[in-house]
Protein backbone atom coordinates (compact mmCIF):
# COMPACT_ATOMS: atom_id res chain seq x y z
CA UNK A 1 0.00 0.00 0.00
CA UNK A 2 1.29 3.09 -0.99
CA UNK A 3 0.80 6.26 0.91
CA UNK A 4 1.80 9.55 1.56
CA UNK A 5 3.32 9.84 4.81
CA UNK A 6 5.16 7.06 6.78
CA UNK A 7 3.93 5.07 9.00
CA UNK A 8 5.55 4.18 12.67
CA UNK A 9 4.66 1.13 14.21
CA UNK A 10 3.76 1.38 18.25
CA UNK A 11 5.88 -1.46 19.10
CA UNK A 12 3.43 -2.98 21.24
CA UNK A 13 1.25 -5.52 20.81
CA UNK A 14 -1.80 -4.30 23.08
CA UNK A 15 -4.41 -1.92 21.48
CA UNK A 16 -4.90 1.24 23.49
CA UNK A 17 -4.50 4.18 21.84
CA UNK A 18 -2.10 5.77 24.16
CA UNK A 19 0.66 3.30 22.59
CA UNK A 20 -0.16 4.89 19.12
CA UNK A 21 0.54 8.47 20.64
CA UNK A 22 3.61 7.93 22.27
CA UNK A 23 4.96 6.16 19.41
CA UNK A 24 3.57 9.23 17.46
CA UNK A 25 4.96 11.95 19.66
CA UNK A 26 8.43 9.79 19.87
CA UNK A 27 8.65 10.44 15.64
CA UNK A 28 7.82 13.66 15.89
CA UNK A 29 9.51 16.84 14.14
CA UNK A 30 6.64 19.25 15.90
CA UNK A 31 6.20 20.42 19.28
CA UNK A 32 2.70 19.69 18.98
CA UNK A 33 0.84 16.70 16.84
CA UNK A 34 -2.79 16.13 16.30
CA UNK A 35 -4.18 12.14 16.58
CA UNK A 36 -7.42 11.03 14.63
CA UNK A 37 -8.99 7.98 15.29
CA UNK A 38 -9.80 6.25 12.35
CA UNK A 39 -13.65 6.07 12.86
CA UNK A 40 -14.27 9.95 12.77
CA UNK A 41 -14.45 9.89 8.95
CA UNK A 42 -15.62 13.62 9.29
CA UNK A 43 -12.81 15.38 11.17
CA UNK A 44 -11.59 18.34 8.86
CA UNK A 45 -9.13 21.05 8.47
CA UNK A 46 -10.64 23.27 11.29
CA UNK A 47 -10.99 20.70 13.53
CA UNK A 48 -6.99 19.88 13.34
CA UNK A 49 -6.60 23.70 13.70
CA UNK A 50 -8.62 24.16 16.30
CA UNK A 51 -7.45 21.17 18.43
CA UNK A 52 -3.89 22.17 17.73
CA UNK A 53 -3.72 25.97 18.18
CA UNK A 54 -5.26 25.51 21.90
CA UNK A 55 -2.87 22.70 22.81
CA UNK A 56 -0.82 23.27 26.03
CA UNK A 57 0.08 19.70 26.88
CA UNK A 58 -3.49 18.57 25.52
CA UNK A 59 -6.10 19.47 23.63
CA UNK A 60 -9.41 17.65 23.29
CA UNK A 61 -12.85 18.49 22.04
CA UNK A 62 -15.97 17.98 24.50
CA UNK A 63 -16.63 14.35 23.86
CA UNK A 64 -13.36 12.98 25.16
CA UNK A 65 -9.52 12.32 24.66
CA UNK A 66 -9.55 11.69 20.89
CA UNK A 67 -9.44 13.50 18.59
CA UNK A 68 -7.04 15.32 20.52
CA UNK A 69 -3.55 17.34 20.10
CA UNK A 70 -0.64 16.20 22.17
CA UNK A 71 2.31 18.16 22.81
CA UNK A 72 5.50 16.33 23.04
CA UNK A 73 6.30 18.12 26.25
CA UNK A 74 3.55 15.45 27.94
CA UNK A 75 5.85 12.52 26.20
CA UNK A 76 7.81 11.68 29.44
CA UNK A 77 4.31 11.17 31.58
CA UNK A 78 2.77 9.59 28.60
CA UNK A 79 5.13 6.84 28.38
CA UNK A 80 5.02 6.62 32.59
CA UNK A 81 1.72 5.61 32.20
CA UNK A 82 1.93 3.39 29.53
CA UNK A 83 5.13 1.67 31.21
CA UNK A 84 2.91 1.09 34.28
CA UNK A 85 -0.39 -0.14 32.41
CA UNK A 86 -1.89 2.63 32.88
CA UNK A 87 -3.58 2.75 29.21
CA UNK A 88 -6.63 5.14 30.33
CA UNK A 89 -6.54 8.39 27.68
CA UNK A 90 -8.95 10.25 29.73
CA UNK A 91 -6.76 9.60 32.95
CA UNK A 92 -3.92 10.84 31.06
CA UNK A 93 -5.62 13.93 30.18
CA UNK A 94 -6.64 14.43 33.71
CA UNK A 95 -2.83 14.64 35.04
CA UNK A 96 -1.81 16.96 31.78
CA UNK A 97 -2.45 20.73 31.31
CA UNK A 98 -5.67 20.24 28.90
CA UNK A 99 -7.65 22.78 26.98
CA UNK A 100 -11.21 21.40 26.08
CA UNK A 101 -12.65 22.62 22.48
CA UNK A 102 -16.14 22.69 21.73
CA UNK A 103 -16.27 21.24 18.17
CA UNK A 104 -19.06 20.80 15.63
CA UNK A 105 -20.78 17.76 16.72
CA UNK A 106 -20.95 16.76 12.96
CA UNK A 107 -17.25 16.48 12.92
CA UNK A 108 -17.13 13.76 15.60
CA UNK A 109 -19.66 11.64 14.81
CA UNK A 110 -18.52 8.13 15.04
CA UNK A 111 -19.00 5.85 12.24
CA UNK A 112 -17.77 2.20 12.23
CA UNK A 113 -19.21 0.55 9.61
CA UNK A 114 -19.60 1.05 5.96
CA UNK A 115 -23.89 0.82 6.72
CA UNK A 116 -23.65 3.75 9.20
CA UNK A 117 -21.95 5.42 6.85
CA UNK A 118 -24.50 5.52 4.08
CA UNK A 119 -26.75 5.97 6.79
CA UNK A 120 -25.48 9.50 7.57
Amino acid sequence: LQLPFRVHDDGHDLRAPLAGIVAGLRAARNDVCVFLPVDVPFAGPELVRALGQACEEAAVPQTGPLPGAYARSALAMLERRLAAGELSLRGAVAELATVTVELDPAELVNVNAPEELLQL
